[in-house]
């Protein structure tokens, strides 16, 4: 199989590429540049260019079979808000020109649990309404309505993807949390009583290679996550356990803390400087993230396997490989 993937050089298309390589399945793999080209050009022919160009997209999508977009600008104070609209929109709606002008026969489109917010009923499933939080996910939001508009035009089959929080090995993003649990330093904000739901990253794949095989799903979302759910305290503990260290001792009121980072935003966001105190990074304290996987266990076999307790084992023990922890 032929299979066309943007953003195949960040965390998550770097996995999947090197899966479906391990296949045998033909990539053609979008990066940036030619340097990040450069990583990924063992696993595929590379093309370099922007997901706006659609020159480039043209040139990616050709005789594929399946088209994999992952691309997204996913949260930065230091770029300016339109670029948002420019990546998660825009760069959406060209990736999916391109694959219908080159006759790719299914789409898979990568969006977000993040388009749903805050879960108000628990679990949410792919018929829950979108409450989305902040620019990023207003923007995904956006991106998958649209897409969702295309899959009822004839000619290209189209799947939507919400992945859940996403972990692993390679992942980078969580490195700052699990240093600080490692020396003590993570502060809790309020209870910690609402849910959070994460899938590891070879959970995640499986489910991608399910959408991207699996017949009978055009015009289809799904949720994929792992195999469960649990309240934030406890997947904090989990975590310092990995990183050989006790739970967080440090708590502090939710609300003096969230007003202090609406100001903190207000100030930095204009300057674009990263604010030290983001109201998102706040709310991951009071968001209720719980969903439920029963439609993707149900129509595409999906079957998460990997426990928080061992993800996270995994996850530590590459930061150390990497002397990064």
């Amino acid at each position: 199989m032929r299979v066309a993937i943007t953003g195949a050089t960040g965390f998550l298309g770097g996995h999947i590429a090197e899966t479906f390589a391990g296949l045998g399945w033909e990539l053609s793999l979008l990066a940036r540049s030619s340097d990040r080209a450069e990583t990924v050009a063992h696993l595929g022919r590379t093309v370099v260019g922007d997901i706006t160009d659609a020159k480039a997209l043209d040139t990616l999508f050709a005789g594929a079979d399946v088209g994999i977009h992952l691309v997204s600008n996913f949260r930065s104070a230091s770029g300016p808000p339109e670029s948002y609209h420019q990546t998660n929109v825009r760069g959406t709606q060209e990736a999916v020109g391109a694959a219908r002008r080159a006759g790719v026969r299914r789409f898979v489109h990568c969006s977000t649990i993040g388009v749903h917010g805050h879960v108000r009923s628990t679990p949410a499933d792919e018929t829950s309404p979108f409450h989305p939080g902040d620019l990023y996910q207003e923007t995904k939001a956006e991106a998958e309505l649209w897409v969702q508009s295309e899959a009822r035009k004839p000619g290209m089959e189209i799947v939507v993807v919400r992945p859940c929080s996403i972990y692993g090995p390679g992942d980078t993003r969580m490195l700052k949390m699990f240093r600080m649990l490692a020396k003590r330093t993570f502060f809790t904000l309020g209870a910690c009583r609402e849910n959070f739901h994460a899938v590891y990253i070879d959970d995640l794949i499986e489910g991608f290679r399910l959408v991207s095989t699996q017949p009978g799903i055009q015009g289809e979302a799904f949720i994929l996550g792992g195999p469960r759910y649990l309240p934030l305290w406890d997947y904090l503990v989990t975590a310092a356990s990995a990183a050989g260290a006790p739970p967080p001792w440090m708590r502090f009121p939710y609300s003096p803390v969230f007003a202090a980072s609406v100001v903190c935003e207000k100030l930095c966001v204009p300057l674009r400087i990263e604010p030290p105190l983001h109201p998102r990074r706040v709310r991951f304290f009071r968001n209720n993230r719980a969903f439920s996987i029963d439609k993707a266990r149900r129509s595409l076999g999906y079957d998460p396997r990997v426990s928080l307790e061992e993800g996270m084992e995994r996850t530590v023990a590459w930061y150390r490989s990497q002397g990064l922890l």
